[in-house]
């Protein structure tokens, strides 16, 4: 048995090792410790209960499963456990797992889009503008189909029903395959805006392809994706004439036009210069006056993502898979893939009274 494997499985079920171990006859919970750090062993009588309390199949554990998640973001995320972090990490991770799974049925798109080295002289608001370019997007247009734009550069995308203070989280598989995991639950300015602050990560922050010096830590690399962010969806060129003498009956339209929010145009007026730190101040409290800082007028359009549903119907129709073929072809649990196909569900319709 791969200890990682176990610690990965325990995790996924919601349990501690105090938990564990107190529903296996025979296991203390030291000795659980020590075998998921490494350092022990465990009889071939406990890992069966392990494997059968676990609902795993064996298989699974002799997997060896990385998909290092290099880039989560949460809001407040002091304010979340650390098993509700656990848990929710080792669902992305066995999402990536599945993603590398399901290329040995199907073919996922290549990635076609183009990572630069901030450390080379290519700063965020050059690799915005050369993305941008890249994907055939007009200077002065609002980026649309957002989910589909990158689901068509290669990008495989998840939407999860998850903690409220999720936002993101960009990974490349195992087998190298760049996703991304957005809440689903979020409006949907706030998801376009995480799904283009992830594009940044994977374009500017992916070890695997540029060493990251030192100096470039956590908050500095979420400033340069910040930076990258706001330059995508709004480009200074365009969006600065619109910015210009900006009064609170501007914020709505140009909302609409640009798939942002609100507050993001009015900090995007402040940071190139076109209000100052008194007007900025001044937004704020009137946003906050009319209830806008939590939640504001106006919604803006988003489509959704197709490639990785349509992967899965591909998989269960075309090749006639069912979810027990599944199951044993990936070595995971019947009710774990179901979880994952959420939405292969049955809508159940209540006839009107």
């Amino acid at each position: 048995m791969n200890y990682k494997q176990l610690t990965f499985a325990r995790e996924y079920r919601g349990l501690n090792q105090t938990e564990l171990s107190a529903s296996i006859p025979g296991l203390s919970q030291s000795n659980l410790s020590k075998f998921e750090r490494g350092l022990g062993s465990l009889s071939d009588q406990i890992q069966s209960k392990l494997i059968e309390y676990l609902d795993f199949p064996a298989e699974f554990f002799q997997k060896k499963i990385y998909n290092n998640l290099e880039h989560a973001h949460y809001r407040k995320r002091s304010t979340v456990t650390k098993s509700a972090i656990s848990l929710f990490e080792s669902q992305c991770k066995i999402i990536g797992y599945v993603v590398d799974q399901m290329a040995t049925l199907i073919e996922w798109p290549e990635f076609r889009l183009q990572p630069l080295n901030v450390e080379e002289g290519f700063n965020p608001e050059y690799i915005a503008s050369y993305t941008r370019n890249l994907l055939g997007l007009k200077k002065d247009a609002p980026v649309r189909d957002v989910f589909s734009l990158l689901e068509r550069s290669g990008i495989i995308i998840y939407e999860i029903s998850t903690i409220e203070k999720f936002d993101g989280i960009s990974f490349i598989t195992d087998q190298g395959y760049p996703v991304i995991i957005v809440n689903k639950n979020f409006s949907n300015d706030r998801k376009r805006r995480t799904l283009i602050h992830e594009l940044g990560h994977i374009l500017m922050h992916n070890e695997g392809n540029y060493a990251i010096s030192g100096y470039r830590d956590e908050k500095w690399r979420e400033n340069e994706t910040e930076i990258f962010t706001s330059e995508f969806l709004m480009p200074s060129a365009e969006i600065g004439r619109s910015l210009q003498y900006l009064k609170m009956g501007d914020l709505l339209p140009l909302k609409q036009y640009w798939l942002v929010s609100m507050s993001s145009i009015i900090r995007r007026a402040r940071d190139l210069g076109y209000i100052d730190k008194e007007r900025y101040r001044f937004f704020s409290i009137e946003m906050s006056r009319s209830g806008q800082n939590k939640n504001e007028l106006g919604n803006v359009y988003i489509d959704t993502p197709v490639y990785f549903q349509q992967a899965f119907y591909l998989i269960k129709n075309e090749l006639e898979y069912s979810y027990s073929d599944i199951s044993k072809a990936f070595a995971l649990p019947v009710n774990l893939l179901e979880d994952i196909f959420y939405f292969d569900r049955p809508v159940i319709l209540r006839k009107v009274t």
